[in-house]
């Protein structure tokens, strides 16, 4: 079998991969992209952008619901053509899967490019397509797939994932969707408002992730007006006839389809990690540090969703550039970097958005943290758009009055997420915070309110007689 000898081998061209490559090649050095399946981000083909296209069109169909309180006449008489919604989505996707491979692997040559499943014979030598590749450092970027347990598989059609939904051509009537993490509570809401009847089901008391108690419970009530939600008993699948029956606790009910968004697993199948010598957790991932994304002291890296750690594209993005970076300085005989991740940053695009930054509940020490909070119920801007509900709280050190983290419901939440998220990167405090400016009315007015309730709680406070206002020095 015919050998070949590159600096650096990337397996997977997906986010991770790609932005590995492009730090192999700022460094001049020889490299060859293998990717096994479909070509494409997942974001762009199954994820994050055709789920915010459907999103997009199931809340502007919604509105109708709640137009005529504005006085805006013939709301009621608005139609959705479920097909060619469905068809405006996948033109989407093909468009943004389009300019991925536009932008990237569409014009590499096949010596470059490897389009296979690729497998480790040793750490640094690679089967694939036939031949042999022997590589000074390897980026394993193969990214994850939906987790669907062997005894579902023969229900065919009738349960599907995100691979199979942006295929889809209609709508059924009814369908319950099992699984309320961020992909299972922004499809099911979406499909809610297209027309289907949907249920939603998961075995924990959480949606969509949330740690605070307090942010859950809003969320549980708001997105429950919308589908029913059944929380804290694991669910069954059973055949009835054409149908599926769900049974999950007291509740038991028949659908056409399942949608299952109970997780995902790691794309490790057939790539033979064996070989690499050291052991392999769980979910068969070997361990690996994440500030340097190196598994164990080899010259093998790691990166993107395949890790199971952050599954978010510019976690992927940041991986694949640490990963990238440390393989091809590895490849001259350097050691690996370490580099500082970024501040956590997680949004779901259900209405409201629920959004998580920096520390979560859950990593809050009760003694030396407080916690502000505001409902939207009265902020002036929220009111006049019609979405005056959720709830935000924010976390900071007690002492130092530093910003550690947020959780949060309410309306344009991913604007909020942001400003918290660059605020707990620069590491503000309270008081800093409220000296920034604050326009009237806008959203960002619930965030200085809960602010306002913070800075109360924290021991430190500003000396110059009036909160926001820093006084000028003689």
């Amino acid at each position: 079998m015919p050998e070949r000898a590159v600096d650096v081998a990337i397996i997977g061209s997906g986010t991770a991969g790609l932005n590995a490559m492009g730090q192999v090649r700022r460094a001049g050095k020889s490299f060859v992209l293998i990717n096994g399946g479909e070509p494409g981000t997942t974001c762009a083909r199954v994820g994050c952008m055709p789920s915010k296209a459907m999103i997009q069109i199931a809340e502007d169909y919604h509105r109708r619901t709640h137009l005529g309180k504005f006085g805006i006449d013939g709301h009621e008489g608005m139609t959705l053509n479920v097909p060619e919604a469905l068809e405006h989505v996948q033109d989407l996707r093909d468009t943004f899967v389009d300019r991925v491979l536009g932008s990237s692997t569409d014009d590499m040559p096949p010596d470059l490019f490897i389009q296979d499943y690729a497998r480790f014979i040793e750490p640094t030598l690679i089967e694939v397509a036939g031949q042999r590749i022997r590589a000074k450092a390897v980026v394993i970027a193969t990214g994850s797939r939906p987790l669907v347990p062997a005894p579902w598989r023969v229900f065919g059609e009738r349960l599907i994932t995100t691979d199979e939904l942006f295929e889809l051509t209609d709508l059924p009537s009814t369908m319950a969707v099992i699984g309320l993490g961020t992909i299972g509570l922004e499809v099911g809401q979406s499909l809610a408002r297209m027309g289907v009847e949907m249920t939603g089901f998961d075995q924990v008391e959480q949606i969509a992730g949330i740690r605070d108690p307090e942010v859950n419970a809003v969320a549980i009530a708001l997105l429950g007006k919308e589908f029913p939600l059944h929380l804290g008993a694991a669910a069954e699948i059973s055949e009835e006839g054409e149908q599926l029956r769900v049974t999950a606790g007291a509740k038991s009910l028949l659908v056409e389809k399942v949608l299952c968004s109970i997780g995902r697993v790691p794309n490790v199948e057939g790539l033979g990690l064996q070989a690499l010598g050291v052991p392999l957790g769980p979910r068969g991932i070997p361990a690996f540090d994440p500030h340097s994304m190196q598994v164990g002291s080899l010259p093998v890296f790691i990166a993107g969703d395949v890790t199971g750690d952050r599954p978010i594209l510019h976690e992927a993005g940041a991986e694949g550039k640490i990963a990238g970076f440390n393989a091809a300085h590895y490849a001259d005989g350097v050691d690996p970097s370490r580099f500082r991740r970024k501040t956590p940053l997680f949004i779901n695009f259900c209405d409201p958005n629920i959004c998580a930054v920096g520390a979560r509940w859950t990593d809050l020490d009760p003694a030396t943290s407080a916690v502000g909070q505001i409902q939207f119920a009265p902020v002036g801007r929220a009111l006049i758009m019609g979405q005056n509900k959720g709830i935000i709280r924010v976390y900071a050190d007690k002492t130092t009055g530093r910003i550690l983290g947020s959780e949060l419901i309410g309306p344009r939440g991913e604007n909020l997420a942001h400003l918290l998220c660059w605020v707990i990167e620069q590491g503000l405090t309270v008081g800093q915070l409220l000296r920034m400016p604050f326009y009237h009315p806008v959203i960002e007015e619930a965030l200085q309110a809960a602010l306002y309730d913070l800075y109360a709680k924290v021991d430190v406070k500003n000396s110059g007689g009036i909160t926001e206002l820093e006084p000028l020095s003689d």
